[in-house]
């Protein structure tokens, strides 16, 4: 691989992450594409044109935590450089009628967007701290903020975590929710991201300082013909395009959304940390980005730290030492 600065990207194969990819690829960035399907990610980035020079296929299955660990190792050898992470891959199934479980027992959708999200940035935070001007950037979602208009919708319910007591009982079999809840495949969805965007801020509160890290989330608009539908109803997946695109107003295309990851991942006028950044619901031409507050849902500190201590626990880690940054 040519000289430069290296990004993994998690979920490169389709939608906003091999857009990303794309975007950061050509700004001469090294991307690395984390993906469970290297062939399927080898022709996607074919297809869309990211230059073979600038990109490397790693094989990673979130759903698994032992395959997170087996990938942080094979990526983190001597003389190994990550100046930016970025946390994107997600699975959304919204007509299960009863939880799948990972590996490891946990219910999936929280297990592959949030658990294998965190136990991957944890593992490669040392080395992400070394680079010059390092980044971790974790995509959100307006569903899971309740501050914002689709974050009060109810359909299926609004990303709540609750108490915790599903994380508390070790969210193993029967419990299949964060608060302990009966199973709801859509609000699982919601509240994992939810918890991705709790746990970028803690990483800003508990790891900034020391690092230099800057930790942000996004969202980058409503890119409502993703393949992360792809598991909704047919009729779903025909109308809710047509719905963004024309009433809401809130549609943003695939290659648009990975720009604004690229530019978060890259842009110095993005530099901040512990920000959540958004063009709002509706969107505007020309619209610069901005600093979106999260509800009381996604700053409740206290809730925040039990959800990180638990969340060490549930992917086997305990409290980690002082980072080194030093080269």
């Amino acid at each position: 691989m040519a000289d430069g600065q290296v990004v993994i990207i998690t979920g490169a194969s389709s939608g906003v992450g091999l857009w990303a990819a794309r975007a950061l690829a050509e700004r001469g960035w090294q991307v690395v594409m984390a993906c469970r399907d290297l062939d399927r990610a080898a022709r996607a980035a074919d297809a869309t044109g990211i230059d073979p020079e600038r990109r490397r296929l790693m094989a990673l299955d979130l759903a698994d935590l032992d395959d997170v660990r087996r990938f942080a190792a094979a990526f983190d050898v001597p003389g190994a450089r990550l100046d930016a992470l970025v946390l994107n891959a997600a699975v959304y199934m919204p007509r299960l009628a009863a939880p799948l479980r990972s590996a490891q027992g946990y219910e999936l959708s929280v297990a592959t967007n949030y658990l294998g999200h965190f136990l991957l940035a944890r593992l490669l935070l040392p080395l992400l701290g070394r680079a010059p001007a390092p980044r971790l950037v974790t995509l959100g979602t307006v569903t899971a903020n309740s501050a914002e208009f689709g974050g009060r919708i109810p359909i299926p319910a609004p990303a709540d975590l609750g108490d915790l007591s599903g994380f508390e009982a070790g969210f193993q079999a029967p419990v299949a929710m964060i608060d302990g809840k009966p199973f709801r495949p859509g609000k699982a969805y919601k509240d994992s991201k939810l918890a991705c965007m709790i746990m970028s801020r803690e990483f800003h509160r508990r790891h900034h300082a020391e690092t230099g890290i800057v930790f942000s989330t996004l969202y980058p608009g409503c890119v409502a013909d993703t393949p992360l539908f792809r598991h909704a109803p047919p009729a779903f997946r025909s109308i809710f395009p047509w719905f963004q695109k024309n009433v809401t107003g809130g549609y943003v295309a695939q290659p648009l959304a990975g720009e604004r990851v690229a530019d978060v991942v890259a842009d110095p006028g993005f530099a901040a940390s512990g920000v959540h950044w958004s063009w709002g619901n509706r969107q505007v031409a020309g619209r610069a980005a901005f600093s979106q507050p999260l509800s009381a849902r996604g700053t409740d500190e206290a809730r925040n730290r039990r959800l990180w201590d638990l969340t060490e626990k549930l992917v086997g880690l305990g409290a980690p030492k002082r980072i080194e940054i030093t080269a």
